[in-house]
Order: structure tokens, then sequence, then C-alpha cells
């Protein structure tokens, strides 16, 4: 039996570029994982595993791996920052204990920190804060710690000062014990002194130690009354109380240093021992019933208590399907059978293994509160829960967002084509926020995602990974189609000759709805002339309609039917004819009611170097862009806008071309927006000539 008190399960977020895969390197390396440290730019990091990570330099799957440090047990999960990938930060940040969020020193809070900042406030996950490049060129601690307060409104709970900055840099002071651990110059992260505090820091250090304490102490008013006696309480103390209010998210233990250089790396594995919960500190797991609703119990981090795990990642390799479970209580072994409440099957784990990025360990068992993965899963998906079979549950599931851009794909030959429909099959095992479609008139294959990086690594996995060779269409925008104007009408259906008839006659109103509200169905209906047992049906009917818009057949949003009246016929009336109904309806009353395209607008964030602002503004204004805010940096210049997805193709070659190479910029999906009218006429026309070609 493992002591649960002695696991912390982790994840390293962060934007692109801020050193979260660099860090997870140090980490294994000071844990005597790994022996030669591999370099990201070097294309040689232990996690970034895959032929595209390696070469483009970024994270694309989170990796799993495990380390000890001081006795406790590790399982860290690398995750990649760059914004099409996110969906792989939620999915494991819904299956971790605490975090370690990296900020660049030079850099601040990106566009991409706050999107994951914000994932893991929604799953209240307990984060420890690493300010990281301490020692680039326009780094500054303090500056990020502000950012920290006023970008993320987070509370940072300062426990170290840097000792000197860039080039300078050469170690920091540990706030708590007022020691100053200072690095040689060798990057051996062993190599370091534990002196005095520099006496040009003595004051800053006291002032800062002193803002510590005052914080902490708010977490008990027993310890307050004695500080404000004048009784400082002991290191166990603090350090206790400094647990109690990360976890609870009142303050985030923030630390500095430089990973590349190996400076500051151990004092940050001593804060997730220290500070991060185990798994048993944290709130357990909603169980919920078939419907998606709460049933009031949890899953209780037990090893004795019934199986609760969940799927939280999908990943093929040469060994075959590996599915990585996140074990919330109860015991998983090998050769036991499961089920799997999604699919209502059960399944028989056959081998399992512990990761550490792609090399694996046999295993026989594994407990609450372990990560591990499974070998040749058949049927289950990320989000699906697996558990005992004698006493069923399960846990609340991952919601992921909608793909906003689709790009057509066909094989170039038969024999491609039969690889294609294997390859793709497993690739949408893996990403649940990729989707593929056939079109049924042209025989096409679509792929849905989040954006173009997204599609464009897709294609070269298809190319590359299973030997695919297949031509691309261009990229194509998910726009939707809403109405604009309240419309009363009346629709009867009728087919009374001969046999058994239908009829159904419903009275009605479509109405635009509130953004964001999707679809909605109300029945005013009084007097049983539309009896209750067929308002189901209608409301089926309309929504059976809502994937083919009338204006250009995308999908139908943001609107409200409600049924006011009708008629039906004692034999003749049944669901199937009031369900034909509606859709008749729709077919009839949509086109009156001022039908209206909408087009995707992404949230844009623009890095670029301060001379290049006027460009960057004057062409984010030609894309249709709304500027948000300027705000000026020590090393550059961020624009936020909104600016709509169809005019953000290629952009990323046109912002280096005048930038010179230095911009960057990252964009997610915000919302749906109406289409001007030239805009709505060019996407209607394209798509008439697309059908009429098909």
């Amino acid at each position: 039996m493992t002591d649960l008190a002695l696991y912390r399960n982790i994840g390293i977020f962060a934007h692109v570029d801020a050193g979260k895969t660099t860090t997870s390197e140090r980490i294994l390396s000071l844990t005597g994982k790994i022996h030669k440290i591999g370099e990201v730019h070097d294309g040689e990091a232990t996690t970034d595993f895959m032929d595209q990570e390696r070469e483009r330099g970024i994270t694309i799957q989170s990796a799993a791996t495990s380390c000890f440090w001081k006795d406790h047990r590790l399982n860290i999960i690398d995750t990649p920052g760059h914004v099409d990938f996110t969906i792989e930060v939620y999915r494991s940040l819904k299956v971790l204990d605490g975090g370690i969020g990296v900020f660049c020193g030079s850099g601040g809070v990106e566009p991409q920190s706050e999107t994951n900042w914000r994932y893991a406030n929604e799953s209240e996950v307990a984060r420890i804060i690493l300010v990281n490049k301490l020692d680039r060129m326009g780094a500054d601690f303090y500056r990020v710690v502000e950012q920290v307060e006023n970008v993320l409104a987070a509370n940072p709970l300062v426990m170290v000062l840097p000792i000197g900055i860039e080039d300078d840099f050469v170690g920091v002071v540990d706030l708590l014990t007022r020691k100053a651990w200072v690095w040689d110059d060798s990057s051996d992260p062993e190599k370091y002194e534990l002196l005095d505090v520099p006496a040009d820091m003595v004051e800053k250090v006291e002032e800062y130690r002193n803002k510590l304490i005052e914080t902490v102490v708010e977490q008990d008013d027993d310890v307050m009354e004695k500080y404000l006696d004048g009784e400082e309480p002991d290191i166990d103390t603090i350090k206790r109380l400094i647990k109690k209010g990360t976890i609870a998210l009142d303050f985030f233990p923030t630390y500095c240093g430089s990973a590349f250089k190996n400076k500051g790396i151990q004092l940050i594995l001593d804060a997730v021992v220290d500070y991060l919960p185990n798994p048993t500190e944290v709130k357990p797991q909603p169980e919920v019933d078939l419907e998606g609703e709460e049933t009031g119990e949890f899953a209780i981090v037990d090893p004795e208590k019934p199986l609760r795990a969940l799927a939280f990642k999908i990943m093929d390799d040469r060994f075959g399907a590996l599915t990585f479970v996140r074990v919330y209580s109860g015991k998983l072994e090998k050769g036991m059978s499961i089920l799997n409440t999604a699919t209502g099957k059960t399944e028989r784990i056959g081998r399992m293994v512990e990761m550490h990025a792609d090399e694996r360990i046999e295993l026989e068992s594994a407990q609450a509160g372990d990560i591990i993965a499974v070998v040749g899963m058949k049927n289950v998906q990320t989000g699906h829960t697996l558990c005992d079979i004698k006493q069923p549950a399960t846990l609340e599931p991952m919601v992921f967002p909608a793909p906003v851009i689709s790009m057509a794909i066909s094989p170039k030959d038969k024999a491609a084509s039969e690889k294609m429909g294997v390859a793709l099959g497993k690739m949408i095992k893996e990403d649940p926020s990729f989707h593929v479609e056939t079109d049924e008139d042209s025989g096409e294959t679509i792929l849905k995602g989040m954006g173009e990086l997204h599609l464009d690594i897709k294609i070269d996995i298809l190319r590359r990974t299973h030997g695919v060779d297949v031509e691309v269409g261009k990229p194509q925008v998910a726009y939707r189609e809403t109405i604009t104007r309240l419309t009363e009408d009346s629709y009867t259906h009728k087919k009374q000759s001969g046999g058994s008839g239908q009829f159904a006659k419903i009275d009605y109103t479509i109405e635009p709805g509130e953004t964001g509200a999707g679809f909605e169905f109300e029945s005013k209906v009084t007097g049983g002339n539309v009896p209750r047992e067929f308002w189901p049906a209608v409301e089926k009917g309309f929504k059976s309609m809502l994937g083919q818009g009338v204006l250009a057949g995308f999908p139908c949003l943001d609107f409200k039917v409600t049924l006011t009246d009708g008629g039906f016929h004692a034999v003749d009336s049944s669901a199937v004819a009031y369900e034909i109904a509606a859709k008749g309806a729709f077919r009839q009353s949509i086109p009156k009611a001022g039908p209206q395209l909408l087009e995707p607008i992404m949230k844009v964030d623009v890095f670029t170097p301060d001379d290049h602002v006027g460009d960057v503004i004057g062409d984010l204004n030609r894309r249709r862009g709304m500027i948000k805010s300027q705000d000026a940096g020590p090393t550059g210049v961020r624009v936020k806008a909104d600016v709509p997805l169809s005019d953000m193709f290629g952009y990323i070659g046109d912002l280096r071309t005048f930038t010179s190479g230095r911009g960057q910029f990252s964009m997610e999906f915000s919302h749906y927006m109406p289409c001007p009218k030239n805009v709505s006429e060019e996407v209607i026309k394209e798509v008439q000539e697309r059908n009429e070609k098909k």
C-alpha cells in the first residue's frame, strides 16, 4: 500500500515559449530520472517526443511522467502552450490536483497564460507560480508579479526574491529561511552555496518577508492574534498555513529562477511537496447520473472504495492504443473486468504501464491517486468513466468546445483512401476537439478543428505518422445562421387519402433569442388543441432542422420557437405527424424571419516590437478587426483585438513580414457576430457555386 500523502499529481502549464518543457526537463534531471538533459531548441526534449513537436519546438500533446523528490512521488504532465491545443491543457487540469504556472520573466503574463489560468480556476486547481527566464534581456520579476495581480486578478505570495537580473542573475533569497541560494556558472543544479542575504537586499527581504507572514496568518485566527501581539509563528506553522491558503486558492506561492541555467528548480520541487495538495486533500469528484445530473455521491480518494477512474487522454503509438487513466477511488488490477458507463460495455484490463514520456514500465496494479496508461482498450474515449461492474457510477464528463474551422481533404489514390479512414479514426479518439465528417453530396472528407495550426499539424501527422498522402482544400470558416425578427405563422400537415392518415396543425411564433442561448422551445398551448404528449415531437421536428439553415445551409443558432395553438385529429394525429409539421414550419417561416449569416470572431493577441505597432494596427483594421487595447511592455507592445476568422488566414506570414520575423500572435474563438452584407453575399455565392459543382 502506498501512502497517498506522499503523492502529488501536478501539471506544468504556460504560454508558448515561457519554458514549461525546459522546466519539466530540469525537474526530471534533478530527481534522477534522466541523465542527459535534452533541450527544446535542439529538438531533444524528453517530453516532446513527436516529430512535429521537435521540429516546431512546441509541445502539442500532454506528456505524462513520474519521478521522486524527498520520498514523494510526483506525477507530472507537461502541457502545450499553443492556443490551438488548449484542449490538452483543459483535460489535463481536469485530472490534476495541483499545477505549476510558468511565466516568462520578460514576456510576463501572455495571452495563453490567461486562458490556462482561467481553465485552472474553473477546475479549482491549486497552483504555485514560477517566473522563469530571469537570465533573459528585459526580465523583471517584480513587474511579472504585478501583472499576475492585475491581469489574472490573482494573489501572488512572493516566496523568494531574485539576486541580480538578466546576465547578473545568480540565485534567489528564500524569504522564510532568510538564506541566499547562489549557483555557479557551470549550469549544474547541484553546484550552489547557501549564503547570508546580500547586504544591499536586507531591507527588501524583510519588507517582503513581513508581507508574506501578514498574508499567511490570516488563514488562522489564533496564529493571527499571537502575531498581532508580537509573536511570530514558527516555520512549520507558516508552511502549514501557506499550504492551507494555496489549496483554498487564496494565494499562489510565487518563485523565480532560470530553468535553462538550472537555477531555482530545487525550491520549486520543495514547494510542490510542501504546498500543493495530495490526492486526498482536494475536493472529491462528483458522480452524475445518465442525464448528467449530480447524484450527491462523490468518488472519495480511497483504495478500499469501489473503482472510479476517468480516461482523460487517448494516444496511439507504436505499441498500440494507450488510454491515460486517473484512478480516483478503488484499485485497478491487471486482468480485472471493468464497466465503461458511457458505452454500457465491459472491458478487460490487459497491460497497464506507468509512463515516462514515451518509455513505459509494466505494472500489476494501480490505486486511487495514480495516473497510469492502459494498453489496448477498445471502445474507451476521452471523458469516459471506468468503474466497478457491481457498483456503477459516472464521473462528471468533460465538455469540449466546437470547432471553428474546416478543411476538405481527399486521398491521392485508392490505397491511401483505405489507410486514411483508419488513421483518422485513431486521430479522432486522441483529440476530442478534432472532428471528421464526410460531405454526402461530394464524398469529400472534411476535417474540423480549433485553428489553422491545429489542422496543419493534423495533416502533417496523417502524412508522416500514418503515411497517407492527401490533397488539401482551402480552409473553410464555420459560419452560423440566425434570424432577426419575430414571425407568427401556422402550418398544417395533412395526408388523409386512403389507409391511415396523418394530420397535425401548429400555430407558433419564431423570434430571435439571446446571443449564445442556442435553440429554445416553449409551449403555451391551453385547452388541449395540441395534446401535451405531442409537444416533444414538435420540438424534435424543429431541432432536427437546426443543422441546415435556409441561406447557405449552415447550422442555426439563437432563436426561440413558441407553440401557441394548433389542431389535432382524434384518429390521424400522431407524434410523427407533428414532427413532420414542425419540419415544414421551419422551412416555411425561417425565410420570413429575416435570416442572417453569423461569422466566428476570434480574440486575437499580437505581440510586436515598438517600431511596428502602426503596421500591426493598420493591418488588423484592414482585416475588419476591432482594436480592444494596447499594452506597452519592456520588449514590445501587446495589441488585443476582435477579428473575424475569415480574415485571419495566412496571418502569421504577413505578421512576420512586417515585423522582420519578431512578431507573435495567438487567437482563440470568442463569439459569433452578424456578417456585413457584402461578406454575407460573397459566402452565400461561394456555397451555391460549390453546390452546383457537386
